[in-house]
């Protein structure tokens, strides 16, 4: 469900509980578009998140700790000149829409008592976090919109706030069944698009819920409805706004068949009860469990821009060199046929006439049957003789030399796809350091460009693989990328751990440390299932992963990091889930 007018309210009435005649104590900007607020209130100390990413906007308290630049960015430091300290006086939802007020009492610069007002504004792409005058002047927002980017509303220092304008929908909490009925039967449209059009702050997720409660299908004409269906539609709705107002929330994360979070409701949702659902004591702990994994992929996938962009160059370089390489090789496949017209007209040479454009002669390769053989006019038959030779051993040279070039550009793009699968498992600015610098170590990053700013890398940290533990007990990691694939089959394992690896497909190695004991399949298969879901064969089913004793595998002489061979395997078929 989106951040629609009733999940900020969940929010909203769960923040004025906690925080609510509370202040202000630190104010953070961990990232551009993003504000953390630590409050005391009611003998605790909370976190709020204000964040305007365009992927995920929200606000909710936050139990996450996030590394601060070393220099505060402007807004971060307008804020704490104007509300570090401050009281939070009051917490409003204006008309139901997806904007929160955060009214705080502070000391202005003469010493006097002034109420700023913080608004965030949750509108997708265009969310904003603003502090506001006491006369409902813009003093900073954390995104400038002028006027050549707005026309209807422009968000600068000085300017006058105005709200975003809604139109003529209406208040969802101010209705009653009249109003109801006149605002949703007195046109013909769909049930649905009718409740979401005319009511602030509902989705059409919560108007399709709407819609399920009542036995009503979302896409009916209103003019449609029966008395006794519109009776039900309204109750549904009345119910609904009944539990907003009361407070009585129920957050709920509900799920597919594979694992994967879909939606999250601050109410529980009838049309979602085919699925598997999670229930959150509060609408901070669910936006924070759903949101979390989402939010560090997304910042993690801003990071890597750059990495991920030099791979896929180097990956598209290496398949256009395969593909010339493919070129070549086919053209050298004749190269026999040169050889044997250099030594036909050798062996005749007294049948050929200088200056002749072709001679005809039998070819004893082939029991005798005439071969023409064409000849440059310029040169003698013996010359014409070693012609071919040369066109021969040329040919001869780069087949050879193309064997090596194939070979060395097939490993480049295998390690470059178990590149392009490690940037998934990025977790930390040092995966993303370890990564930087295995790309230096293998020249496919200059090394005075292994940091984005230039300067001399600093000593890398080294990360720890990703530990997880089967439903048996037994202790199974995953390598994050290649350095950490070497460390874990090469160092770490013991002879009778068990690795795992996808057959043919870039991924990382999985070990499961057996301490000499026979783990049982059910570990196998959840070890399976972690070496396909760390693959490139994660969206794929039935994905062929093999396994064997860690004494079965072994790295070449000069390999690449990562790249190991291996016998005596078996292999188990899986489709991969969130582990």
């Amino acid at each position: 469900m989106p951040q629609d007018g009733t999940t900020i309210n969940s929010i909203m009435q769960e923040i004025s509980s906690n925080i609510l005649g509370g202040r202000v104590d630190k104010i953070t900007q961990p990232e551009p578009d993003e504000i953390v607020i630590s409050i005391r209130g009611r003998g605790a100390n909370h976190k709020l998140l204000l964040t305007t990413q365009s992927t995920a906007p929200r606000l909710h308290f936050t139990s996450l700790h996030k590394q601060s630049p070393m220099q505060a960015p402007m807004f971060c430091m307008v804020l704490r000149k104007h509300i570090s300290g401050g009281r939070i006086i009051d917490i409003r939802q204006p008309d139901y829409e997806r904007i929160i007020e955060l009214h705080i009492e502070a000391l202005d610069e003469m010493g006097d008592k002034s109420t700023k007002t913080l608004v965030i504004e949750i509108m997708g792409k265009h969310s904003n976090i603003m502090l506001l005058s006491p006369s409902a002047k813009v003093l900073d927002a954390i995104k400038h919109v002028p006027p050549s980017v707005s026309s209807v509303r422009a968000i600068l220092p000085g300017v006058q706030y105005s709200r975003p304008p809604t139109g003529d929908k209406s208040n969802p909490l101010l209705a009653n069944e009249s109003s109801f009925y006149q605002t949703i039967f007195n046109e013909n449209n769909k049930v649905q698009q009718a409740l979401y059009q005319r009511y602030t702050g509902l989705s059409p997720v919560l108007a399709s819920e709407i819609c399920t409660r009542a036995g009503v299908a979302p896409e009916s004409p209103t003019s449609e409805l029966t008395q006794q269906q519109q009776q039900k539609l309204y109750e549904a709705y009345a119910n609904v706004f009944e539990i907003v107002q009361a407070g009585e929330f129920a957050p709920h994360i509900y799920y597919d068949d594979q694992g994967k979070a879909v939606d999250l409701t601050p109410l529980p949702f009838t049309m979602y009860s085919h699925m598997h659902s999670e229930a959150y004591d509060s609408p901070s702990a669910m936006q924070e469990a759903f949101y979390a994994k989402r939010d560090a992929h997304y910042r993690t996938h801003q990071r890597t821009a750059d990495l991920r962009k030099l791979v896929s160059t180097h990956q598209e370089r290496c398949r256009k060199k395969a593909q010339l390489y493919d070129k070549t090789l086919a053209d050298t496949h004749n190269r026999d046929d040169l050889r044997i017209k250099g030594e036909l007209l050798t062996a005749y040479l007294h049948q050929v006439e200088k200056g002749a454009e072709s001679v005809t002669l039998e070819n004893f390769y082939d029991d005798n049957n005439p071969i023409e053989i064409p000849l440059s006019t310029n040169l003698t038959p013996t010359e014409n003789a070693q012609r071919y030779f040369k066109q021969y051993n040329k040919m001869k040279r780069t087949h050879a030399a193309l064997a090596e070039q194939i070979q060395q550009n097939a490993e480049d793009i295998a390690y470059l796809d178990s590149v392009s699968v490690a940037m998934e498992a990025i977790l930390t600015e040092a995966d993303i350091a370890e990564i930087r610098a295995e790309l230096a170590e293998q020249g496919f990053v200059k090394r005075k460009y292994a940091t984005k700013t230039g300067k001399k890398a600093p000593k890398v940290e080294k990360t720890k693989p990703l530990r997880f533990t089967s439903s048996d007990g037994y202790d199974m990691y995953v390598g994050k990328n290649n350095t950490q694939n070497d460390q874990l089959t090469l160092r770490t394992a013991k002879n009778h751990d068990i690795w795992l690896h996808t057959k043919d497909i870039a991924g990382s190695h999985v070990l499961i440390i057996t301490n000499g004991h026979e783990p049982p399949q059910s570990t196998i298969l959840e070890a399976a299932n972690l070496a396909a879901y760390y693959s490139k064969g994660r969206e794929s089913s039935q994905v062929p992963v093999d396994y064997v004793p860690r004494r079965h595998v072994r790295k070449p002489n000069g390999a690449k990091p990562g790249f190991v061979i291996y016998d005596r395997h078996k292999t188990v078929y899986v489709t991969p889930v969130v582990p």
